[in-house]
């Protein structure tokens, strides 16, 4: 993993599946762990991000792999989270140098900010180099517009009154054009004004 991943550790699967659409559709790299104890088996010195974790979890607890991060390496913030939050979770926790404390439910503007933040707390890689400029039509435009919406084929035909074969052939001259491989990379390009 050669870039910033947030990697979600929760014992949940729906709540990994949550969080990990959630950030994914924001541009975020994500990679998912059922338990601590996978998490720490996966870990590559190289790895750069962070993690969101669990609290409470079968085995390794939330704070554990929190203290392990801490000892061994690599050096990646951690936001926790949690169903069962109390006073001295979190202030074990920030003293631990937690980057945030989320209690659930939360909303996804809150785990957003916090990931955000995380990050913003690295040093920045370089950005890559810039995709050959080929032009984009008028309306490869539209349809990259509503792709980074997160809308399907079939809504983005609906809205321009084409037909969903039409669409995707947009969609794949759009990903051509611009170089990139994944509707996250897309999102990624349209958020930092390079598309």
């Amino acid at each position: 993993m050669h870039r910033d991943t947030v990697f979600i550790v929760d014992d949940d699967a729906s709540v990994r599946d949550a969080l990990s659409l959630l950030l994914s559709l924001r541009g975020h790299a994500t990679a998912t762990f059922a338990s601590a104890e996978d998490f720490f088996a996966a870990l590559q010195p190289h790895w750069r991000g962070c993690v969101v974790a669990d609290l409470r979890m079968p085995g390794l607890s939330g704070l554990d792999l929190q203290q392990r991060l801490r000892e061994r390496g690599p050096a990646l913030p951690v936001v926790l989270i949690t169903a069962h939050g109390d006073v001295s979770a979190a202030r074990q926790a920030f003293l631990a140098d937690a980057v945030d404390f989320l209690e659930k439910p939360f909303d996804s503007a809150q785990l957003l900010r916090a990931v955000d933040t995380a990050l913003a707390g690295q040093r920045p890689l370089p950005p890559p180099p810039a995709p050959a400029a080929v032009p984009l039509s008028a309306r490869e435009r539209e349809v990259m517009g509503l792709m980074v919406q997160g809308l399907h084929n079939r809504s983005i035909a609906q809205r321009l009154g084409i037909s969903p074969r039409t669409v995707e052939v947009h969609k794949a001259r759009v990903m051509d054009k611009l170089g990139v491989r994944s509707l996250v990379e897309l999102v990624r390009l349209v958020d930092q004004g390079r598309a």
